[in-house]
Order: C-alpha cells, then structure tokens, then sequence
C-alpha cells in the first residue's frame, strides 16, 4: 500500500534508550554463559561461534539484565522489568527533549513483537504518564522487525484525521522472552543477534511545529506478502520437539526477504526516483520483452540520486550486504547501519532510530536531506519511510552515540560469507 499524506505530518523528535553499562556483554562472555547453562549441546556452541564471527556484532551489545544473573529466571516479572526500563527510558528523554505535555498527546501507538500480556504495553504507557481518557492507543504484537514503520504509517493515518494532535510511537523488542533454549539451529539464531533497545518517537500535524520540528514526513510504502506460504512460514513462533518455545528461521528467509523488499523499493521508486532513472528502468523492461532471444542485463536504478542517507534495518551483516549489493549503496551509505548493528546489536524494529541517532550525531544531517528507512520482518513484510530534514540536525546530549561517537566508524573484523545455513536469494 501507498499512502501520501494530505496533512503533513511532522517529526518532533525521537530518543534512543541506551541501557546502563552493567548490561554490556561480549561474544565471549555469552559463549561462557551459554556453555554454563548446560542448556546447549557442544555442536549448538560451536554454530553460535560461527554464527557471531559473521554476525558483524561488536562486544559493546546489551543483554537484558536477566541473563547476566548467576541464576536466569526469565519470568514476567523480569520481563516487564526489561519493558518499563526500555519503553519509560525513551519515552522519559523524548519528552525532556521536546518539552510536550503528556496532556497534549492524542494519540499512542506502541510496538513489540513477542512482549504480549494483559494489560497491555500501550495501557502501561497510559498509565505511567496518566495520558489523557480519550488518548486513541494501539498496542501491535507478533509483527517483527518492520512492525516500528508500520506504527509511523498507522500513525501518519490517525494524523490525517486528528487535526492539532501529537502523536507518540514507541519501538521495542522483548529480549528476556525471546531466549531459547535448544539445540534447534533455526531457532537458536535469534538468541545470537538480538539484543536490548528502545525508541520513542513524536510526531505531529500541528502547523506550529512545522519551524522547530526535525523532519517531514513525505511518504510511506507498506508491502505485505503473507498470502505466500513460503514468506508466512519463513519466521514463526512454534515449539521443537521437546516442547521449547522459540523463533524458527528457515532457509528460506533471505528469498522470501528479497521478494518483498525487491516489492516494496520499486513502489518506493515511482515516488522518489528522478525522471532519468525512471526512464532508463522503463527502457530497460521494455527492451528485456521485445529482445526476446537476448539476454538483458535488469537495470538497478541508482536510488542514490533521489535520498541522501540510507537507514535498512540491521538484520546482521549478511543482510546488510544482500541490500547493499541488490542497491548499489556505496560502503559510506551502508556506514550508519553497519556501526549500529557493531555497536548495539539488532534491536529490531527500532535498529532504523539508533542509526539516525548515527547520522545526527555525525552532523551529516542537513536542511532537505532525504532520509530513507526500510525494515523488514514476519510475515513477511517490508515498510519503507522516506523523510525530509526540516532543518540541519545538530546532536544532543542524550543521543546514544554521544560521549563515543568520534570512535566510529571501526573496522569490522569479522568471517566473510553467509551465515551458517541460510540459502542465497539468488
């Protein structure tokens, strides 16, 4: 689905939650920790090693708090812990930042794939910041990583018919709850690249924040290709044969992610793409069906012309290269999603805010920029979210990278090729 707003809508701000330094945790330290459990058999060990040498995580990442015990016990009360640490953290700097009175929001929309209990997040949210009766609140569950765009879309659509209103987004993903404890390798890659993150974003349509808001919304593509059995069951929650809850990843995750962002960047391009681009797509289509007995090389438009920063959710490094290389990115674009995915690990549907958190902290954002972000998740689905920079961004004090930024960019060691399993999309 296409939708092109008719109210515009604005980007107050957003915030990032960084967890506190006692929840950092290194591949090595993991590896100990898991092999100390006695959950996982010797060969499960060795494929988390693999896995963690091409994942293209640093040992900066965070773990929930759980995991770090000398005794886990990943309950819900340990859960909602990891939750109100994550979504109040962000929602409490977002709000400091922006000055808005809780009063003043209208509406709230939250998202967290596995965390789903009674009440639920969004009634948490209410609660806390005794956010007004008749707040319009949404509270989305199981729809994985692009579940955070597809709050911004469903938010952008409440917009259109709440004039004068605020409205909060908040991304987060349950890693406590998201632990398995197996030897299942398709389920076990989650254990490998998850880890603790929040964002909290505000947007508006109130014409009074069109001087000092940060970005504007210019479009929002949705694409959902669940109707296909092989796109449905790439990623699903279900138990293995000893009865153990986790995520299952098959092999045919990375051509069920092709198909649909392949899906979602050419509806993309209709919109953004300059005139040339479109005609040299067109011309080459057209040729690819008339030169019937030849072989026509497709042609890749070239979508650096048309955004100016590049934010895909960080999936894991053999992610990243798939889209950099089906893309043309330059390595410079690929920079802030390649230092996120290093430095705080894939945080799931908020990966795209810790990367523009990057951006801005670099000082690369400027007046009109275009920033794009696409994620992908169950279902499978893809959203992308194309933005133009009100104004240029200068850094903060509670942006996560603040205090460490001028390490980066690093240089990722880390084994070449795909991760243990997978199939290519090819």
């Amino acid at each position: 689905m296409i939708k092109t707003p008719s109210c515009r809508v604005y980007l107050v701000d957003f915030a990032c939650y960084k967890p506190p330094d006692s929840q950092k945790c290194t591949k090595e330290f993991m590896i100990k920790k898991a092999k100390l459990s006695g959950y996982f058999s010797e060969e499960t060990l060795d494929f988390m090693k693999k896995v963690f040498g091409k994942s293209g995580l640093g040992d900066s990442t965070y773990l929930s708090e759980v995991y770090l015990k000398q005794v886990t016990d990943p309950c819900m009360k340990e859960s909602r812990r990891e939750m109100e640490m994550s979504v109040f953290g962000s929602i409490d700097m977002l709000l400091k930042k922006t000055g808005v009175s809780c009063e003043d929001i209208g509406i709230l929309v939250v998202n967290c794939c596995i965390y789903n209990t009674m009440p639920s997040l969004s009634s948490m949210v209410v609660n806390r910041y005794k956010l007004r009766d008749g707040i319009i609140s949404y509270n989305l569950v199981g729809m994985g990583c692009s579940a955070g765009l597809l709050a911004i879309g469903l938010a952008e659509q409440l917009l259109q018919v709440h004039r004068n209103s605020y409205a909060l987004v908040v991304s987060t993903e349950s890693i406590t709850e998201n632990c398995y404890l197996g030897d299942d390798r398709s389920k076990f890659l989650t254990n490998c690249l998850f880890r603790v993150g929040g964002a909290a974003i505000l947007l508006s349509n109130r014409r009074s924040d069109r001087r000092t808001c940060k970005y504007e919304l210019l479009h929002t593509v949705h694409t959902n290709e669940s109707h296909s059995d092989q796109s449905y069951n790439c990623i699903i929650q279900e138990e293995d044969a000893a009865g153990r809850l986790g995520i299952t990843v098959t092999k045919h995750l990375f051509k069920a992610a092709s198909t649909v962002v392949t899906s979602n960047v050419t509806a993309l391009g209709y919109l953004i793409l300059p005139s040339q681009e479109k005609l040299r797509y067109l011309a080459n289509a057209v040729a690819g069906r008339l030169l019937t007995t030849a072989y026509i090389k497709p042609y890749v438009p070239n979508y650096s012309t048309a955004v100016d920063h590049f934010l895909p959710h960080v999936g894991g490094k053999p992610v990243l290269d798939e889209l950099q290389k089906n893309l043309g990115f330059d390595d410079s674009a690929m920079e802030a999603s390649r230092m996120t995915l290093y430095r705080f690990g894939n945080t799931s549907s908020s990966s795209v805010w810790y990367e523009l958190a990057y951006a801005e902290a670099k000082g690369r954002v400027k007046k009109g920029n275009r920033v794009w972000q696409i994620a992908f998740g169950s279902g499978f689905k893809c959203s992308s979210v194309v933005w133009r920079a009100r104004r240029t961004v200068d850094s903060d004090d509670v942006n996560p990278w603040m205090g460490e930024i001028d390490g980066f960019p690093v240089h990722v060691d880390i084994d070449d090729g795909p991760l243990p399993f997978f199939e290519s999309s090819k």
